[in-house]
């Protein structure tokens, strides 16, 4: 066995540091506070905060922000907390609700949940699907903006959440400019939520041929996670997936958020 050293005692009190202060931001208002407010806070120097916060930006659990140069949180800090239980929670009660929905309606669905400013695909019935043309989805991500899943919690989100993804997607090589479209941005949540159910209709430039159509699924009034169906656009048009699948979708929605709701946490 390798002796400690010096350094590895260190690096213990680096991250309990990092841990400190990221307590420290989560109890100011909106968890945001200027580079004065963490030293204050946290009783350490001025440099010493400000190398532990350029190391928690590059690692994607807090962000700069351009309008008054203070310190946020970030979606990322949701894994450390009781967001990745909510995740592991709805993952585990989706399983046989899909499989449910896949004998209804034969297309291939995934259940997601995000990550960033994505959508992380948890559980999925691509490989189950004898109408699937990607077996292989559990782990994939799909862009917020321009899918289905990623249109649907992003239209059902609280606000402020939707204005700090907007703020990540705006740096988003993919996402960007529709980030930075408010115009655009206010028709979408206007309209999904006006109909029930978020669609793409070919709008996902790598996944032309795809079409779906999502709803989302909540607890505690909260969407914590979406429901797709995904199906070719040769195929069938968006019209006739929603008119033959959606009732099917919001059943299946319904019967996860029964189950979470029986399902204590942890």
């Amino acid at each position: 066995m390798r002796p400690r050293t010096d350094a590895d005692y260190s690096t213990v009190r680096s991250l309990v540091r990092g841990l400190d202060l990221l307590r420290t931001l989560n109890r100011h208002e909106k968890g945001r506070a200027s580079l004065t407010q963490l030293a204050n806070g946290t009783g350490l120097h001025r440099t010493t905060v400000r190398r532990l916060l350029e190391t928690l930006i590059e690692e994607g659990y807090v962000r700069r922000s351009e309008s008054d140069d203070r310190y946020v949180l970030a979606l990322k800090v949701r894994s450390l907390s009781e967001g990745f239980t909510d995740d592991e929670r709805v993952s585990s009660v989706a399983g046989p609700v899909l499989g449910d929905l896949l004998q209804q309606v034969r297309w291939p669905s995934d259940l997601c949940t995000p990550d960033g400013g994505a959508m992380l695909i948890r559980e999925s019935t691509h490989r189950f699907s004898a109408l699937s043309f990607n077996p292989a989805m559990v782990g994939e991500h799909l862009p917020m903006l321009i899918t289905a899943a990623g249109r649907a919690y992003f239209c059902y989100c609280a606000d402020e959440e939707r204005e700090a993804l907007l703020a990540l997607l705006r740096e988003d090589p993919v996402q960007g400019k529709l980030a930075a479209d408010r115009r655009f941005i206010d028709n979408l949540v206007e309209q999904t939520r006006a109909r029930g159910y978020s669609s793409n209709e070919g709008d996902w430039a790598a996944e032309r041929k795809i079409g779906a159509i999502a709803v989302p699924v909540f607890e505690a009034g909260k969407v914590i996670a979406t429901l797709n169906v995904i199906y070719l656009t040769r195929a069938i048009s968006h019209a006739e997936a929603a008119k033959r699948y959606l009732p099917a979708l919001h059943r299946a929605s319904q019967q996860i958020e029964a189950a979470l709701a029986q399902t204590p946490r942890d």
